[in-house]
Order: structure tokens, then C-alpha cells, then sequence
């Protein structure tokens, strides 16, 4: 009988099972993007059979919906960490295009595109409710710190304009090369457009 606090052997192998998985998906996605990605490689890769891929992730969006959890954890961590620090709004904007940039970089152009392009798919697994989306959650808190400290109009609504910040710098790095002569100034003018967005008329 297993001790309090210790994770039962058959528990324990299931997650060592999930993790190799989840390994072995995201390297197979990293050389040929999700829609090409073949789950015959993925549990070759992983060492176990192939309906064993099935019983832990549904579909192979099921993946990228992990890797999105993880990631978005880990994205919010460091958000959260840069707010409290109390910055002016364009340098907390353009905290986020940082954050997101690194995030391309670790997990490489190809995977990056499909990880992105999970918010716009049809064909996604029902999406949660917000606030189980961390960096959302970051990103709202820290326009309300911004609203409050005056910095935004009273009534500005700051989830609106979290989600489509945060959903149009999605698409632009979706669509835009990752060449910085051409990329640079665009999201520089989209951060501005989205600034006086927020400011509204006075502060336009």
C-alpha cells in the first residue's frame, strides 16, 4: 500500500509514459509542423504502441493544448515577475512582444506557427474559460493596474483589449517573416497603434 504523499508505481509510469509522448510529438512537430507530423514516428520515438498515443492525447492539437498549458505558465511567470516592477505601459507592451519572441526562439520558427495558430483554429478542442489562460490573466491585471493608476481611461475595458493585443500580435507573427528588417517595424507600429488605442482620444 502506497505511503501518504507517494505517487502510486502504475500512476508514476503513466506519467513517464505521457511525458516521452509529449517529447517525441514535439520534436516530430518541430521537423514537420503538427499537420504533417506522423504519430507512427511519434511512438517510435517514444518506445510504446501505438493506440498508447491515442489514450493520452485524443488528437494531435491535444499536444500542442499541453505544450500551450506549460508554456503559458511559464510566459506568465515571467510577466508577472516584470509587472511587479510597476512599468510605464509602452514598456509593459512591449514586455509581452519580448516574452513572445523568446517563446519562438525556444521552440523554433515551424512549431512556434502551429502553437500560435492553435488560438485560431476551427477545429480546437473546446476552448477553456479565460482566466485558466495565464498569460490573459497577466496581461488584464496588469492593464487594471494601469486603469487605476490612471494611466488608461476609467472606462476603458482592459479584457478586450488584453485579448486583442494579445490575439493581433499573434497574427502578425504568424504571417510576418521572421526577418528583422521586416518584422521590427511593424510590430513597433502595431505596439504604438494598440498604445493609443488604449489611451483613447486624449492621450492619442
Amino acid at each position: 500500500m502506497p505511503t501518504e504523499g507517494k505517487v502510486p508505481a502504475r500512476e508514476l509510469k503513466r506519467r513517464q509514459t505521457r511525458e516521452r509522448l509529449l517529447g517525441a510529438a514535439i520534436s516530430e512537430f518541430r521537423r514537420k509542423g503538427m499537420v504533417a507530423a506522423e504519430v507512427g514516428e511519434i511512438v517510435s520515438a517514444a518506445g510504446v504502441a501505438h493506440g498508447t498515443f491515442f489514450f493520452h492525447f485524443p488528437t494531435k492539437e491535444h499536444v500542442l493544448i499541453e505544450l500551450e498549458r506549460r508554456e503559458e505558465e511559464r510566459m506568465a511567470e515571467e510577466l508577472t515577475r516584470f509587472f511587479k516592477k510597476s512599468p510605464d505601459l509602452p514598456s509593459a507592451l512591449t514586455e509581452i512582444v519580448r516574452v513572445l519572441l523568446a517563446l519562438e526562439h525556444r521552440l523554433g520558427t515551424t512549431l512556434f506557427k502551429d502553437f500560435l495558430a492553435l488560438h485560431f483554429s476551427t477545429t480546437r478542442p473546446p476552448q477553456e474559460e479565460w482566466r485558466q489562460h495565464p498569460v490573459i490573466v497577466a496581461v488584464v491585471e496588469e492593464l487594471e493596474r494601469a486603469r487605476d493608476r490612471g494611466d488608461i481611461p476609467a472606462g476603458t475595458d482592459v479584457f478586450y483589449n488584453a485579448v486583442f493585443f494579445l490575439l493581433g500580435l499573434y497574427a502578425l507573427l504568424i504571417t510576418i517573416p521572421d526577418i528583422a528588417s521586416v518584422r521590427e517595424p511593424v510590430i513597433e507600429k502595431y505596439v504604438t497603434t494598440a498604445l493609443h488605442g488604449m489611451l483613447g482620444p486624449s492621450g492619442s
